[in-house]
């Protein structure tokens, strides 16, 4: 599949959370239909850390498979979960908050 990509200006939206303790940020950005688009995330412990590093990797990923035609609710049923349902990892804890947004 082709990679689509969004328009150089477009909406975006922020929103702060917290995550196993840790400060991030999300930004995500959809296409004209509504897709998720793209996502941006960053962990804002103070410093460059390795959780801000796999957080801006992750949304590298995310973005790149969301540009190339996965659906933003295959990727969040394929992550990992506790028994409860909650996230694992931050690409699930991301999509469940975009969820919520939309």
């Amino acid at each position: 599949m082709i990679r689509r990509r969004l328009p150089n200006r477009r909406a975006n939206e922020t929103i702060g959370f917290e995550f196993r303790g840790a400060p991030y940020a999300v930004t995500f950005s959809r296409f004209e239909d509504g897709r998720l688009g793209e996502v941006f995330i960053d962990c804002q412990a103070k410093g460059a850390t390795p959780l801000d590093c796999d957080a801006k990797d992750v949304a590298v990923a995310l973005s790149l498979a969301l540009q190339h035609g996965a659906p933003a609710a295959d990727i969040r049923a394929a992550l990992t979960r506790e028994t409860n349902g909650q996230p694992v990892g931050v690409a699930g804890a991301v999509l469940d908050l975009i969820e919520g947004a939309a």
